[in-house]
């Protein structure tokens, strides 16, 4: 059967209104109805269920290879792992205050839909005519190469970290193992204050060094080399968003406030005056996103941790600043 030739040779476009349509469908339903579970299902803030890209382009490139369907497997495990566990987690709790803001503001869904086509990129590249057809310059060498196994590799010590993470915090929160006015420090977490963010960066640069195989192959074009190559515009904007956007920034700086008016604020519980010290303490033993034994971390300098291990001096929260105002706002 011969690939469909759709919109363009790398199917950037049949992709995107393909996921532009699912994902406003489910916009239209949660912004109508106010409904949470229909929002983390959909794409909420961290649920991308991108796994029509890859089942799309698999079927109609007709690119039923090894690496082909190694990668679309690989990506839609990760999407229904982190779409299920999302979707059980608000089932469970109800309601999930983080998709507030995406189910009432539109233009905020749609930098959903940059995201989901953006990370599926690698994989829509490699399942296009232009690449795994030969009869248009492609070419798609046995699956096995040493970027084959390294991105295997990569991906499933990703895709572990992530979820072994998510199962560790749900577990602590849901039978209290951490009390009240402790940070979460039980498994990986005392490792990494990020554990899940780490994981999903592996997972995905792991796609993307498995999509490069073809480019070692001579017969390949160069435009579709420059595409494969290009579509490293998947991993990296994964990192920039979780680390600059609605991942680390949106966590830290409220996490810090929580157990600072613990200890400050107008309403302290009795017995948490030593929620903010010990929460001070867990950011000094604790990497931000790499995991590293606190032993080895706490010594590091200071200008290691702001700058090589990511620990960005715009996440710190500031006592004198933000610390007053909240307390004014907490009065």
């Amino acid at each position: 059967m011969a690939p469909v030739h759709a919109l363009d040779r790398y199917y950037l476009g049949i992709t995107i209104l393909v996921t532009a349509g699912y994902q406003l469908v489910g916009f239209a339903i949660a912004w109508t109805f106010k409904f949470d579970k229909i929002t983390d299902f959909t794409g909420g803030a961290d649920t991308y269920i991108i796994m029509i890209a890859p089942l799309l382009t698999l079927c109609i490139g007709n690119t039923f290879y090894a690496r082909n369907i190694v990668v679309s497997v690989l990506v839609m495990v990760w999407a229904c792992r982190i779409a299920g566990f999302l979707l059980f987690r608000v089932l469970k709790t109800g309601k999930d205050a983080r998709f507030d803001d995406i189910r009432s503001h539109f233009w905020n869904f749609l930098g959903q839909i940059v995201w989901v086509w953006t990370v599926s990129l690698p994989t829509t590249i490699l399942n296009s005519p232009a690449v795994s057809d030969p009869s248009l310059g492609g070419s798609n060498p046995a699956f096995g190469t040493s970027r084959d196994i390294a991105g295997v590799v990569l991906w499933a010590i990703g895709f572990l970290i992530e979820t072994i993470a998510d199962a560790q915090k749900y577990r602590a929160k849901s039978t209290g193992a951490v009390p009240r006015g402790y940070p979460m420090n039980k498994g990986l977490w005392a490792w990494s204050r990020h554990p899940p963010y780490f994981g999903e960066m592996l997972c995905w640069w792991g796609i993307w060094v498995i999509c490069l195989s073809p480019t070692v192959d001579g017969r390949l074009s160069s435009g579709a080399r420059a595409a494969q190559k290009g579509s490293a515009v998947s991993p990296i904007f994964t990192f920039l968003i979780l680390m600059c956007g609605s991942g680390v920034p949106t966590a830290e700086k409220p996490t810090a406030q929580k157990f600072f008016l613990m200890s400050h604020g107008p309403q302290a519980a009795e017995g948490q005056q030593e929620a903010w010290s010990r929460y001070q303490e867990y950011l000094n033993s604790t990497s931000i996103l790499i995991p590293l034994p606190p032993s080895i971390y706490r010594p590091i300098p200071t200008i290691i941790k702001r700058t090589v291990l990511m620990d960005f001096p715009f996440y710190q929260y500031r006592e004198e600043r933000e610390g007053q105002t909240a307390l004014l706002s907490a009065e």
